[in-house]
């Protein structure tokens, strides 16, 4: 289980269930990596700022994370995280690699303003 304090996505059905769910939902997936931890913590420090989102992280080793990384917006994606983005059920954007704040609040007024 990644050790952050965002709730955590666990399963391919969980994930379904939560994207039907909610119509704004930002899914980060990946390790405890030096890559990933800065988007935790943005997503971490967004949760608050933004809370008509869902913010989430999904552990990239799972074996459901097929759900994200299985994803066409995501075959040519090389480096970790991978961070999905879906409104109303479905994907908006998805990013790779290391995103900063400015990076990721412009995203966020991209596809869910």
């Amino acid at each position: 289980m990644l050790q952050t304090n965002l709730e955590h996505v666990m399963s391919k059905e969980q994930l379904q269930q939560i994207i039907e769910s909610n119509e704004k939902v930002a899914v980060c997936c990946g390790r405890m990596g030096p890559m990933c931890i800065p988007v935790y913590d943005v997503f971490e420090v967004f949760r608050e700022k933004y809370p008509e989102v869902k913010f989430m992280d999904m552990e990239f080793d799972l074996p459901d994370a097929i759900a994200i990384r299985g994803l066409p917006e995501c075959s040519t994606f090389r480096g970790l995280p991978f961070t999905v983005y879906y409104r109303n059920g479905k994907v908006v954007k998805a990013t790779t690699s290391i995103q900063n704040a400015k990076q990721i609040k412009d995203i966020i007024s991209e596809v869910f303003a």
